[in-house]
């Protein structure tokens, strides 16, 4: 028998993770349950005792630390100073330590000081490595790596552990149907971690994690599929969407969908329509840049498959609002681009944005070029890893004056209105009866008068608020209206936030005194 407690670390806040509307809402303290640390937990011996901690909710205690015979941590590279300081706490505990996830599976130099590496996915190095574990909880006199030779079909994964997350903490509920990604974007590193061939699970294990996720107390009412390209596998995505359809139709449409997936899917009629019977709401698509020319230098033509404007208007007439990734600091950029960039946002009125500066990630055709052009920099203080082609502070002036220009509060509910007609109106009616929980009841109650006092009553935008409100009510949009304003919200003090320079210009770089002490932890725990 072993004890593993299992640890997610804290995000870099960003455009896309709302951390600034989870006080609005009560009981969300984090944005969604991390997929893989879930499977994994799931996938141990069932002898073994297994405890969940996501710090995006409230640091590992000592006492789970002294409870654990091994430390499991999985995190991406903006999480780098974070799961440091997970291992640095686990050693002082006297803890075997263990790291698995994208970040040590694309640079697992990065982290020399974990007893065990697990590095690729799920398969014949993790039964290695719990092997390993079983036999022996003394540390390894060096850093032992495992690597994935042999993946564990998905068909095969385990129902992840739902039941040791605490589901009502989070804003949106998480689930995954397919890994890896046809598509080879210059920056991406998909493609090297998970393959270019999607790898599927089956309809019927995807009903039953929706079975047990909304089995749980007081699950969010969102489910997020995390799969790196919703129509990765087109085929197998239209195939299993009736599935879905019948789900929502059998349970009264308790919950709603979001995914993410690349631009060319408004192509897909078909897949569309399925998307909107099953509820589907939201849609992540990489758009990076309107200038063609740039698409093609990073490899993303299939952004070109449809023209631009009218692909993300299909998508809202099926009820779809569209949210784009944006890249500052391609090497086409010149001084035109930004003007260039607001002119799109204004015609397409897509109202979330997550604007970057490019970042170069090992294991990508990017950050191999940049290598061989001496194109690499490691520098904290900057904002990126990238020599740009333009100056750095010129790059970054640009995505200061772009975030607050898109994000000044009359622009952002400005579209946000613009999508009451263009997206909300197009969605399907779903009965309400299902949503009708205490539990649901409760959070709007609690959302109404936070948003009622907090924006209404004390926000300095006020007015562009209750515009918006009215805007909504007269054409009977009323749920509509807590997911924009919450969302605007969020958007609007994250905005003012980077500009303060609070906040780093790209997801993927922590601040430099984001790498707190072991010290310093113990300190706020205390405090």
């Amino acid at each position: 028998m072993r004890r593993v407690l299992c640890v997610f670390p804290t995000y870099t806040p960003a455009f896309a993770t709302f951390e600034h509307a989870y006080a609005l809402m009560g009981d969300v303290r984090a944005f969604m349950p991390p997929q893989g640390l879930l499977v994994i937990a799931a996938y141990l011996p069932p002898r073994w005792q297994v405890r969940f901690v996501d710090e995006n909710i409230a640091p590992a205690k000592p006492a789970d630390f002294a409870w654990a015979d091994i430390v499991l941590v999985s995190g991406m590279h903006v999480q780098a100073p974070q799961i440091n300081v997970i291992h640095a706490r686990a050693k002082a505990a006297g803890k075997v330590t263990v790291l698995g996830g994208s970040s040590v599976s694309g640079a697992p130099d990065m982290y020399p000081a974990f007893d065990y590496l697990h590095i690729g996915e799920l398969g014949d190095a993790t039964d290695a490595l719990i092997a390993r574990l079983d036999g022996s909880l003394d540390a390894p006199p060096e850093q032992v790596r495992f690597e994935t030779k042999e993946r564990l079909p998905l068909a095969d994964f385990p129902l992840p552990a739902y039941e040791k997350a605490p589901l009502k903490r989070y804003l949106l509920s998480s689930i995954q149907f397919s890994s890896g990604c046809p598509y080879r974007c210059e920056f991406c590193d998909i493609p090297a971690l998970y393959g270019r061939q999607p790898r599927l699970k089956s309809p019927q294990q995807i009903i039953r994690e929706l079975d047990a996720i909304i089995a749980q107390p007081n699950s969010p009412t969102v489910v997020y599929f995390v799969d790196d390209n919703f129509i990765g596998n087109r085929k197998a995505a239209r195939e299993m969407l009736p599935h879905l359809v019948e789900w929502q139709k059998r349970h009264g449409y308790p919950i709603q969908f979001a995914c993410e997936a690349t631009l060319n899917i408004a192509k897909q009629g078909d897949i569309l329509e399925l998307m909107r019977q099953a509820a589907f709401i939201t849609i992540f698509v990489g758009i990076e840049t309107p200038e063609l020319e740039a698409l093609k230098v990073i490899v993303k033509e299939h952004n070109a498959a449809v023209p631009m404007l009218e692909g993300i208007c299909t998508l809202n007439s099926y009820g779809l609002e569209v949210t784009s990734g944006i890249i500052f600091g391609l090497d086409t950029e010149t001084a035109e681009s930004e003007k260039r960039l607001i002119e799109f946002v204004e015609a397409s009125q897509v109202p979330i944005l997550t604007m970057n500066l490019l970042q170069a990630l090992p294991k990508t055709p990017l950050w191999d070029r940049l290598a061989k052009a001496g194109r690499l920099v490691d520098n904290p203080n900057l904002e990126s890893n990238v020599r740009f082609l333009r100056p750095h502070d010129e790059v970054l002036a640009s995505w200061r004056r772009t975030i607050a220009y898109c994000y000044a509060p009359e622009r952002v509910f400005g579209r946000y209105r613009h999508q009451i007609e263009a997206t909300y109106a197009n969605r399907i009616k779903t009965p309400a009866r299902a949503k009708l929980t205490w539990r649901n009841i409760r959070r709007g109650l609690i959302l109404t008068f936070n948003l009622t006092v907090r924006i209404g009553i004390l926000a300095d935008y006020r007015r562009v608020f209750w515009a918006a409100v009215r805007h909504a009510l007269t054409r009977g949009r009323i749920e509509d209206i807590f997911g924009m304003t919450f969302v605007a919200h969020h958007l609007i003090l994250f905005t003012r936030d980077a500009l303060r320079g609070k906040e780093r210009a790209s997801f993927y770089t922590p601040k430099p005194q984001e790498a707190p002490s072991m010290d310093l932890v113990e300190q706020k725990r205390v405090a």
